[in-house]
């Protein structure tokens, strides 16, 4: 969205003159996160990680192609390639371990924007083609992430593989020759290793691709704010250059303090010590489970564990695994509420921390074998994860009485009388 007071572009440079007029792209940067992008001034610390995010997807992207300039997509010799990766390759231990803890940093990022979006109703008219958008980047990184965690072809790379792969198998009658067709046999091998590198090198590019249709559709209507209320005047705005590039800027310094303290002081915490082990078909590990931020939906993939009537348990769970993720599409109609900002709703502010909680007991049940009390713990929060969903957010949106709310950002970060003296003055009376 370009408003009335936006800033213009003027090159005084005769170079970027010249520029200006045969290929405007210093003029395209300016009104795309420059000064001649007006943002709401409210802005909190929140709104950092949509940032983060594409910061920490250009350090995915970089140390990858690198490391596959080392990599060997081949079942005899991928687990030593890794190895000679950490060993032989100049800094390729800190590629290594800046990509894999790279992944993990990424998913921490793109969560707390996840949650951001629920809490302030980022997904309301008129910007749900912007959250589409985002659940979609969500979907990619998924597969991105654990086409990538196969790649070292160690015992939880192989058996991760069949796991996930396996799930295909539970669709009735097409399900297994699915299963055989995504990698090329009967169980993981030299082919399934080759389409998974292809696919993983590939993705980031398509990730990026839709990154950028996020940010245009997020240009659209502009950004929202902690109110929820819409720019109604050119005091509801800043420039994004200097203020919010600096206010990023400092979000980027703390983010790498907590990312270089992980890639250098502890670069294995977050992954499994079988991964260590070369992949052997013939040695199930003792307790199989993906990357940490696949756990809550790992949770509820095990959390039925009996058929019901023609249905088997293994199918239920997979459909309600991508069910928890799918339910986000439907968001902007799920939700009917009038008001945006979790601030202004007391009641849904309840709930979605109980949401929160919810989500981090399924992580730990996900994370957790699978037995008891882990699996009836995992049962009751995915019963609580989609009635939440399907049952409170659409009562709770269509029965609370949400406080009031301020006439415009102004009012709600100077006050009353500050934004009564920064408003236009009303036309004259005739």
């Amino acid at each position: 969205m370009s408003f009335p007071w936006a800033n213009e572009y003027k090159p005084s440079h005769p170079a970027m003159v010249w520029l200006d007029e045969k290929l405007p792209l210093p003029r395209f940067v300016y009104n795309a996160i420059g000064a001649g992008y007006p943002v709401p001034r409210n802005l909190n610390y929140m709104y950092n990680f949509g940032v983060l995010a594409g910061f920490c997807l250009v350090i995915q992207i970089v140390t990858g192609v690198v490391l596959a300039m080392h990599y060997a997509a081949n079942t005899g010799v991928a687990f030593n390639s890794t190895e000679h990766i950490m060993r032989d390759v100049n800094w390729g231990w800190m590629l290594r371990y800046g990509h894999a803890n790279g992944a993990s940093a990424f998913f921490v990022v793109v969560y707390f924007h996840i949650f951001r979006g629920f809490f302030y109703g980022s997904y309301k008219a008129p910007r749900e083609m912007i959250w589409l958008l985002g659940v979609a980047i969500f979907l990619l990184m998924m597969a991105t992430a654990f086409m990538g965690y196969v790649l070292p072809w160690g015992q939880m790379s192989y058996w991760g593989a069949k796991v996930i792969t396996g799930l295909f198998g539970a669709i009735p009658l097409v399900g297994e020759p699915i299963q055989t067709w995504l990698l090329g046999g009967f169980a993981p091998d030299q082919a399934a290793l080759n389409r998974f590198f292809s696919l993983h090198f590939l993705l980031p590019f398509v990730i990026l691709g839709v990154v950028i249709l996020h940010i245009w559709a997020l240009h659209i209507p502009g950004s929202t704010n902690p109110t929820g209320v819409e720019v109604k005047q050119e005091s509801d705005t800043v420039p994004f250059h200097p203020y919010y590039t600096a206010k990023d800027g400092f979000g980027l310094g703390v983010f790498l303090i907590f990312y270089c303290a992980m890639l250098f002081f502890a670069p294995n915490a977050l992954g499994h010590p079988d991964n260590y082990i070369p992949a052997n078909p013939m040695q199930t590990p003792a307790h199989i489970v993906p990357e940490w931020y696949f756990w809550p939906f790992y949770a509820i993939l095990r959390a039925f564990t009996q058929n019901f009537l023609f249905f088997p348990a293994k199918l239920m769970g997979v459909l309600a695994m991508f069910s928890s993720i799918l339910v986000w599409f439907l968001l902007p109609w799920l939700d009917k509420s009038p008001v945006r900002s979790g601030h202004f709703r007391p009641t849904f502010r309840k709930f979605f921390w109980l949401l929160v909680i919810d989500v981090a007991v399924l992580g730990y049940c996900g994370g957790s074998p699978a037995e008891e009390p882990y699996v009836i713990i995992s049962q009751i929060a995915a019963l609580y994860y989609f009635a939440h969903f399907f049952i409170i957010l659409p009562l709770v949106s269509m029965t609370e009485k949400p406080l009031p709310l301020p006439f415009s950002i102004t009012e709600a970060v100077l006050g009353a009388d500050e934004a009564a003296a920064l408003a236009p003055s009303a036309a004259p009376a005739e």
